[in-house]
């Protein structure tokens, strides 16, 4: 019997490939000059991670969406909670985008592949029965 597959969720956050769930959509380790630096295609499955120009463009919302609402969020709870200004306030947002923006960058990139790309499951079962 095969290994229970991941749920997706954890795959989105493990970034590994939507059709196999084994190879790793990004190169390791990090690079700072490449942020976004992924392989042409899955080491496992050879599925394209660029399927078409411009694929990753309904990234920018997914992030543009989860940025916004943790912002607004930490905004109002710095503001009504605990009393702080706007000043102080604008800092720490600066300061937490600024930490999270390539994890949400790769997030985001991870989250859009896996909701055009679903799992192949004869694939899977096709490379078992080969590995025996």
């Amino acid at each position: 019997m095969p290994d229970k597959l991941r749920h997706t969720f954890l795959n989105v956050l493990s970034k590994k490939c939507p059709r196999c769930q084994r190879g790793d959509l990004y190169k390791l380790p990090l690079d700072f000059a490449d942020p976004v630096g992924m392989p042409k295609n899955c080491t496992v499955c050879n599925q394209k991670f660029e399927p078409e120009p411009g694929f990753y463009y309904g990234a920018m919302f997914i992030s543009y969406i989860f940025s916004s609402f943790v912002i607004l969020i930490l905004a109002a709870v710095c503001i009504m909670v605990f009393g702080w200004g706007i000043y102080p306030t604008f800092a720490l947002i600066i300061c937490v985008c600024i930490i999270t923006f390539l994890w949400l960058l790769r997030i985001s990139r991870s989250i859009w592949i896996h909701i055009v790309i679903p799992y192949d499951s004869e694939y899977d079962n096709v490379k078992i029965k080969n590995s025996k």
